[in-house]
């Protein structure tokens, strides 16, 4: 079996590339490319855009991971002919049409209300005050702190962004549940990892488990490589 030696890692709606360090560090040691891209979560089509520019700059076959709303990057962006497979976060795997709007529309009954904030200028911030429950539960409560004063506001737009050609249909894809999730609950991540055929891995941690357990992450894109 060949080796994909190239990752790009995309981030989700709220946060920066800067939370993959952890992931970044350990894929480093194992002789890994690592790019992140820095997308600006103003659009769909902006975002996927930055990816793929990052894609195009990757020595070899690329994993393609998307946490969260990245997932939703990743399933457009990852139409790339240099994209062998994919890796979902906890994110959103979106089939053609969908976007995180029309995922969230209906949730189930008892499902965590993530703590968004009304629109302010076509964009989305959580409360910071609940950030760290929803968000960041098992992160070190001062990083967490820190990850909600430095929020990236997030689009309106971005979440209505909607998928034209799942990558998922085509190319194999991992995803990790993480099982104490307040921001996607368990059961949606589910569903949308069945629905791709994805190879699944369940985990505990909190939304933000990129940050709180990178190896668990590392150890799910090391698969993919294989």
């Amino acid at each position: 079996m060949s080796r994909s030696k190239s990752v790009v890692l995309v981030h989700g709606g709220f946060v920066d590339g800067s939370g993959w360090e952890g992931v970044y560090q350990t894929l480093k040691k194992d002789g890994f490319d690592v790019i992140v891209a820095q997308n600006p979560t103003t659009s769909l089509a902006d975002d996927v855009a930055v990816t793929k520019r990052a894609i195009a700059t990757a020595k070899g076959d690329v994993v393609l991971v998307g946490h969260s709303y990245g997932g939703v990057v990743v399933s457009e962006a990852g139409n790339d002919p240099k994209v062998k497979s994919l890796v979902y976060i906890t994110a959103f795997a979106p089939d053609k049409g969908e976007s995180v709007s029309s995922l969230i529309a209906n949730p189930a009954p008892g499902a965590p209300v993530p703590p968004i904030l009304p629109p302010v200028d076509g964009f989305l911030f959580l409360d910071r005050g609940k950030f760290a429950a929803s968000f960041a539960a098992d992160v070190r409560p001062d990083l967490a702190a820190f990850m909600a004063d430095s929020q990236v506001p997030w689009g309106v737009e971005a979440l209505q962004g909607a998928v034209s050609e799942p990558a998922w249909r085509s190319k194999p894809s991992w995803y990790l549940v993480a099982k104490d999730d307040g921001m996607i609950p368990p059961p949606a991540q589910r569903m949308m990892a069945s629905r791709a055929g994805a190879h699944v891995t369940e985990a505990a941690g909190s939304h933000a488990i990129y940050v709180s357990h990178p190896e668990a992450v590392a150890a799910v894109i090391r698969q993919a490589a294989e």
